[in-house]
């Protein structure tokens, strides 16, 4: 574990030492029993989603289709009526879909809100364990841009993780 010093303003000319460690909560997620449970949820609720879009643009298309077959023998008014259908089938498709990207949206927040919380809990009970005062969270894009391998505890958080959420 790394030993850090923080010397200012803030602490009035002290030093303070305390344990640091990271955490890939990235790894986390994936190679965990409930991270994996959780992606294969969003997964499956995703496609649902998917699917029931596909079959309304299926429909579409056939709507589209019968029309351009048809479109020489019907009267105007036919067509209008034809055109005004498909225009409001078109609407409300793009409404469901719209609908759809969100509640996928909306059940991956949660999905990942409620995960996080107990990656939060695991990582403080590692912590606890291990002695650390501060564990930061690293991956790509996150706030760490360099840590020694030696204080990074996602190993830990994964063991104990599996262990409590089997």
């Amino acid at each position: 574990m790394a030993v850090f010093m923080l010397s200012g303003c803030a602490t009035g000319g002290a030093k303070v030492e305390g344990k640091m460690g990271v955490v890939d909560t990235g790894r986390v997620l994936n190679e965990t029993n409930m991270g994996k449970k959780a992606k294969d949820s969003l997964t499956a609720f995703s496609k649902n989603r998917q699917a029931v879009i596909e079959m309304d643009e299926k429909e579409l298309r056939r709507m589209e289709e019968d029309f351009g077959r048809q479109a020489s023998v019907l009267s105007a008014a036919a067509k209008k009526e034809r055109e005004d259908q498909f225009r409001r089938r078109v609407t409300e498709y793009q409404q469901k879909a719209g609908e759809m990207n969100r509640e996928v949206q909306e059940k991956q927040k949660d999905v990942l809100e409620g995960f996080r919380d107990k990656v939060e809990l695991i990582v403080g009970k590692v912590s606890k364990r291990l002695g650390l005062q501060v564990i930061m969270e690293k991956g790509k894009g996150g706030p760490t841009l360099y840590s020694e391998a030696g204080i990074d505890v996602t190993g830990q958080v994964i063991e104990e993780f599996n262990r409590e959420y089997p």
